[in-house]
């Protein structure tokens, strides 16, 4: 679903570029890989159907699918840190079933469980009044993997939290189900509740939401800088105390992976994807990808990406053109932001040197293409930021804000570049720009310390020892508190 500024795509062209793209990976990646990749998301408009493009969800940001495996020597499989969950029953609440990264990473979490053998449910609090494509190619996506999906009111919600062994809620908004649902029986779920929670907006602290939240059996945060800002606005706005709280660092899927380390399938979709954008090879490409709103700070990178442009024209440097991309883009919505931005590039006359794709989950292609990662969120940053272990994975510098989890993940001018959020960002991060432009050596050095990093700290095995630590931990929790009452 890519659609910019600087070319349009008609439906006929639009076919014969899909045509071409699959032909090149079947034979370029000959026997050896045979990845499946539903382009139709990635490069046509936003109101075509998504279960293609879920079919193939195998991380909360992928819609990658491994068809074969490269013909490799056998290793010896090491077993799944979560293989003490078999025969556990599980119920996951999220507040929503969307394309956003909560309920995304929830269903991950699912499927992680299920492939040791746990007994899974999932219930989503706020769904709409008639099921749409997203919804419903999600639940089949979980019905397949042998996730029950089961209401999330009534006496069969009630009687799945009793039976259930573990008790994970999405978000802070989930609070309120616990009252509405389980009423009187609170109590008795309470002990066994892991409340995982992504959110650092401040209108996420009301009572109503997190009064139950010191009674749980312990709180799991993507981010240390996140966790502090929890215990913090709890204690000084609410005046209630944290529980045990555990930070998990996510990781990348082994999907993702394999194609990040596969330089056939890289070089396929780097070609691919910049003769769709009408970019040669040689320019260099800086991309932010990320839901298009104020919070993720388009406009101050596009104001940034302007002035690095214009600090190149001065000093008459002699380096490839620079692109920006926006991932992210959604033109069915038309939001004043968007139009904003898109507004500025034609005040700016840099039609010609901006992108903007439409919003996908399949953003290993982008990845693929592009030379620089943005990752410009505002105010306290993302909580986490998985798109920037995703991008390390491919080798990419990384261009962020010195807020939120960024600051735990990038280190800073060895895996990429930190600037300050907000307009005292804005010339700091064009400087960066420039930097990465012109220093071929130390944007590849860049990525491939990025990539390093990756390898040591941010896989799925990772990941998931991570969650079977806390949530050893819980289980136990939960069997010495669970004869207790808690008011």
């Amino acid at each position: 679903m890519a659609k910019h500024t600087a070319v349009g795509w008609g439906h006929h062209h639009y076919h014969h570029l899909q045509n071409r793209w699959l032909l090149a990976l079947l034979l370029m990646l000959s026997v050896s890989t045979v990845i499946a990749f539903f382009m139709r998301s990635a490069f046509d408009s936003c109101d075509r159907t998504v279960s293609a493009a879920v079919d193939g969800i195998g991380s909360s940001r992928h819609v990658i699918q491994v068809a074969e495996k490269r013909t490799a020597p056998i290793a010896a499989v090491k077993p799944s840190p979560l293989s003490f969950m078999k025969s556990k029953v599980v119920l996951l609440v999220s507040h929503e079933l969307s394309l956003s990264g909560g309920p995304l990473l929830r269903m991950e979490l699912a499927f992680l469980l299920r492939s040791v053998g746990a007994e899974v449910y999932w219930m989503t609090i706020m769904k709409p009044s008639e099921t749409d494509e997203v919804t419903y190619s999600l639940e089949h996506k979980m019905l397949d993997r042998g996730v029950q999906v089961v209401s999330a009111k009534g006496k069969e919600a009630l009687d799945t939290a009793l039976r259930a062994d573990l008790v994970v809620l999405n978000t802070a908004v989930a609070g309120k189900w616990l009252d509405v649902v389980l009423k009187g029986d609170v109590h008795r779920v309470l002990p066994k509740v892991l409340w995982w929670i992504h959110e650092m907006r401040g209108h996420y602290f009301k009572l109503d939401y997190v009064k139950h939240l010191p009674f749980v059996a312990g709180a799991m945060i993507d981010s240390h800088v996140t966790t502090e800002y929890w215990k913090n606005r709890t204690q000084e706005r609410l005046k209630i105390k944290m529980p045990d709280t555990y930070v998990v660092h996510l990781g990348n899927s082994k999907e993702l992976m394999q194609v990040a380390e596969d330089t056939v399938a890289k070089r396929v979709l780097r070609e691919h994807v910049r003769e769709s954008l009408g970019v040669l090879n040689e320019d260099l490409l800086f991309a932010l990808i990320n839901s298009v709103s104020r919070g993720k700070g388009q406009d101050l990178f596009l104001r940034s990406f302007y002035e690095a442009l214009q600090l190149i024209k001065e000093k008459k440097m002699q380096i490839p053109p620079l692109h920006a991309v926006i991932v992210g883009s959604d033109m069915s919505a038309q939001t004043k932001f968007e139009m904003e931005l898109r507004d500025y590039v034609v005040l700016k006359k840099i039609q010609d040197r901006v992108h903007f794709v439409n919003k996908t989950l399949t953003v290993a292609p982008y990845l693929a293409a592009i030379d620089v990662l943005v990752q410009n969120s505002q105010a306290r940053g993302e909580c986490f930021g998985r798109i920037t272990i995703e991008a390390m994975a491919f080798q990419l510098p990384v261009l962020g804000t010195s807020a939120g989890g960024t600051t735990e993940i990038v280190v800073n001018g060895t895996t990429g570049l930190l600037h300050p959020v907000g307009k005292p960002g804005v010339t700091p991060l064009a400087k960066n720009i420039v930097k990465l432009a012109t220093h071929v050596e130390r944007r590849l050095t860049m990525g491939k310390r990025g990539y390093e990093r990756v390898k040591e700290r941010f896989l799925e095995q990772h990941m998931a020892e991570r969650i079977a630590r806390v949530l050893k931990e819980v289980l136990r929790k939960s069997k010495n508190k669970s004869s207790r009452h808690i008011g």
